[in-house]
């Protein structure tokens, strides 16, 4: 039996509970174990935990009595997201070494300058940082060198040349770049100009390949349905599946329907509810194709009769306030059907409940930064703060309603544009082909 199906639940509480500093109750649990150094008995300690905002999570820690060998790890949990993530970190001071990362057992760690990578599943996952990460290399590499310099100097030699590179960029003499790669979407690097963009930090989701999908477990599901017969069925009725609360994990119910937006196209909301722990969730998918055109919706909130508009923001809109200088990237929120108002508090709780600018590891001047950051925005709402609220679309499937239709909105502002190479790779277009392809297939065959 493992470790963790020895675990029972807190009498009269969940088995994850909530990490909190004043929660007496949750102790870390101690199971006899063998040690893999010397093959005596040692103690592991498990602490099941749920980071707020974040995930559950297993913190688990290993020590030998015996041989005085350790290990800690951490692993998730939760779901794998709906899309992959891949962090890129230009690394320039010495402060960016200390920025906490989390990286989970699938994602994949490179430095390009020095053709370095950590492969997918090659370590643990780990609570750390980016020295955190290098020393964590250093110390593998270093593992068996007595045993090459025995038995191959020249190997030997190489590979102490290469830790001396590897030792090297923690004094950041000169700039590198970090990137983080997690086809599960969950790991994570910090921002510490949050809620302000870091210009020095790129976050890029993106749709995972058939060879990811198959190294994560995950199956494409087949249907044999008539995609004629399935639109119609969405147009005329709701339809539920079966699906598991993305909170408690509990089996769950999803409520789908098409809907046509004024003035605007078909949508597909999608709705959670959870009769165990009450969460409800909903997500927007656009119901269309890509249009041919990217769309860039200025709105200048003037009056609190702004605040409610109807937004939709599909999963590929970033969303820009000029006067907070705050920018939310792609993908952040994921595809939401609300109002101004409603898209504004998610905004707020989504920066200043952050769970790692929160707790022991933040520090005053960051508090009160995301404390006057959550005030403007409150001031905004309120209609004491004029600002613009920007939705830029590359997909052109973001929405934000006109209330002078058909008329034009004399506070509204509409643009259209030429997608860029950059912005056509993300949505998967530059290598889509749409003419010809038939022929193409008839001749491979």
């Amino acid at each position: 039996m493992s470790a963790i199906g020895q675990l029972e639940p807190v009498r009269g509480g969940p088995l994850f509970r909530p990490l909190s500093a004043e929660d007496e109750e949750q102790q870390p649990d101690e199971i006899e174990s063998l040690c893999m150094s010397c093959y005596r008995n040692g103690v592991t300690r498990l602490l099941l935990t749920k980071i707020p905002f974040f995930k559950e999570i297993i913190v688990s820690s290993f020590t030998c009595s015996s041989c005085a060998w350790s290990n800690t790890e951490i692993q998730s949990v939760g779901r794998i997201q709906e899309q992959g993530v891949r962090y890129t970190l230009a690394v320039t001071v010495r402060q960016d070494m200390n920025r906490e990362v989390v990286k989970t057992d699938c994602a994949t760690a490179r430095i390009p300058e020095l053709d370095f990578e950590i492969p997918a599943f090659s370590q643990k996952g780990a609570l750390t940082t980016i020295e955190g990460i290098i020393d964590r290399a250093v110390a593998g590499l270093e593992q068996d060198q007595p045993v090459r310099r025995a038995a191959d100097k020249d190997v030997a030699g190489k590979i102490d040349e290469f830790i001396g590179k590897l030792k090297q960029l923690k004094e950041v003499d000169s700039s590198f770049t970090f990137i983080i790669d997690d086809p599960s979407g969950n790991s994570f690097v910090e921002n510490p100009c949050a809620p302000q963009k870091d210009d020095a930090l790129v976050v890029t989701r993106y749709r995972r390949t058939a060879q990811q999908d198959a190294m994560l477990g995950l199956e494409a599901e087949e249907t044999d349905e008539n995609p004629a017969d399935s639109m119609e069925d969405l147009r005329n009725e709701v339809l539920q599946f079966n699906t598991n609360c993305p909170e408690c994990n509990a089996p769950a119910n999803t409520n789908m329907k098409l809907v046509q937006i004024p003035h605007f196209k078909e949508v597909i909301i999608m709705a959670t509810n959870c009769e165990a722990c009450g969460h409800r969730t909903n997500e927007v998918k656009s119901g269309g194709a890509i249009e041919p055109l990217g769309t860039r919706i200025t709105l200048r909130v003037t009056d609190p009769s702004d605040m409610t508009r109807d937004v939709l923001k599909s999963e590929t809109c970033s969303v820009e306030i000029p006067e907070l200088e705050f920018e939310l990237g792609m993908g952040a929120l994921g595809g939401k059907f609300t109002t101004v108002e409603g898209l504004l508090k998610d905004i707020r709780d989504l920066i200043v409940k952050n769970p790692f600018t929160l707790g022991d590891s933040s520090t005053p001047r960051r508090v009160e930064k995301l404390q006057a950051f959550g005030r403007k925005v409150y001031q905004i709402m309120e209609g004491h703060m004029e600002a613009h609220f920007i939705l830029d679309d590359p997909a052109g499937n973001s929405y934000l309603q006109n209330v002078y239709a058909p008329e034009e909105d004399p506070e509204l502002k509409v643009e259209y544009y030429e997608r860029t190479f950059a912005q056509n790779e993300d949505l998967g277009l530059n290598d889509m082909r749409t003419e010809g392809y038939e022929s193409g297939l008839t001749s491979e065959r």
